[in-house]
């Protein structure tokens, strides 16, 4: 297999050297070139023919933004991924960057790092992506059918009430999150829980950014806020985000025990908590995302008969969460992301109407189902 061939673009020559460093020493990867701003890099680019770009966002000449978007122009599924600073501004950049279509972002390492362990988060942060995104635009095999998914078997057809929705995703989720989250109404009778892989300060932003499209509230998680129907609740980087019934309520609840997967906040201990505090009233969404967190905390949902639902391949930025659960049989429903809030909605109602019919049935009256908008 040929190597991944990498364009490096970054105005700082020590960073420069620092990155081809770090990717030096991963098996499967070629850095291709280097280039000190944008300009510069759109002209290699034709030259070195790059599987995948890095690309910093404050540059002269021509900055990271007005470099990606040329990139999208010229080179739409080329893969770009934002070398960021871990700085309100570079968080506010980088969330700009990915509605603009970067496919992901690191985080430059800080300035306390020794070069060591500077090259070795580079390396862990960096490698991985690259991997993950260049065999996503890997073309199919010629003459390979897809293969159909894996689909849940239940044990009836029958929908419980769903008392919770709870949202895992990584890499592509802040664009996934941007489209699905305002195309929920404002009256869904759920609280939604959502963890998005990414670090301190840049889920504050993200937040902010989905509150302020979302016909719901969006708040970063905080310890000891009750859920309740109308509210979402995005947790907090370097912080698991969980839930734990208490009495008749039910509160978040932020730790930093280990990483899961990884990553902190991971997705796994948000759906073990929902499986244990809601059991067969919890539906779970898992979007795009890199690696398989996700799919041990679905599993826990499923083994309490809740509900699971899996965003599909060609939808996906990249098909490792979702993929994951998909193979190892837990979802409910493969759906394309514009499909997800409608079924969400369709399902959510359903288990509202299947309620009420069974208190209805106890005193013989029927009513007609709902529509998915109700």
């Amino acid at each position: 297999m040929l190597p991944i061939r990498v364009l490096i673009v970054d105005d700082s020559v020590v960073v420069r050297k620092l990155v081809s460093e770090a990717l030096a020493g991963s098996e499967g990867i070629e850095v291709a070139g280097t280039a000190s701003n944008g300009a510069i890099a759109l002209a290699r680019i034709p030259q070195l023919h790059p599987d995948v770009v890095t690309l910093d966002i404050e540059m002269p000449v021509l900055n990271g933004l007005e470099t990606l978007a040329e990139i999208r122009k010229q080179y739409p599924k080329l893969p770009v991924i934002m070398f960021s600073t871990l700085t309100e501004r570079g968080a506010a950049s980088t969330l700009e960057a990915l509605s603009l279509g970067a496919s992901d972002y690191v985080t430059k390492p800080t300035s306390s790092e020794g070069l060591a362990a500077a090259i070795r988060h580079v390396r862990e942060e960096l490698a991985a992506k690259i991997f993950s995104l260049a065999v996503r635009q890997a073309p199919p095999c010629p003459g390979a059918p897809p293969s159909p998914p894996v689909l849940a078997a239940r044990r009836s057809v029958l929908f419980e009430r769903v008392d919770i929705l709870a949202i895992g995703t990584s890499t592509g989720g802040p664009n996934a999150l941007m489209e699905l989250l305002p195309a929920l109404p404002e009256d869904l009778p759920t609280p939604v829980v959502i963890v998005q892989h990414m670090p301190p300060v840049f889920t504050k932003f993200l937040a902010d950014r989905l509150n302020s499209c979302a016909r719901m509230p969006v708040r970063e998680g905080v310890a000891g806020a009750v859920l309740e129907p109308g509210q979402m609740w995005l947790a907090p980087g370097d912080y698991h985000m969980t839930v734990e019934k208490q009495g008749t309520v039910v509160k978040l609840s932020t730790n930093q025990e280990a990483p899961e997967s990884f990553c902190r906040p991971a997705v796994d201990p948000m759906f073990r908590s929902v499986a244990k505090a809601y059991g067969a009233h919890a539906l779970a969404v898992i979007l795009t995302g890199m690696g398989s967190d996700g799919t041990q905390g679905a599993r826990h949902i499923r083994e309490q008969e809740g509900q699971v639902l899996a965003q599909d391949e060609a939808s996906s930025v990249v098909w490792g969460m979702p993929g994951q659960v998909v193979g190892a049989g837990l979802a409910d429903a493969v759906l394309p992301l514009k499909a997800m809030a409608p079924e969400i909605v369709r399902r959510i109602a359903k288990g509202r109407w299947m309620a009420m019919q069974a208190g209805a049935g106890s005193l013989g009256r029927t009513q007609g189902e709902p529509s998915a908008k109700h």
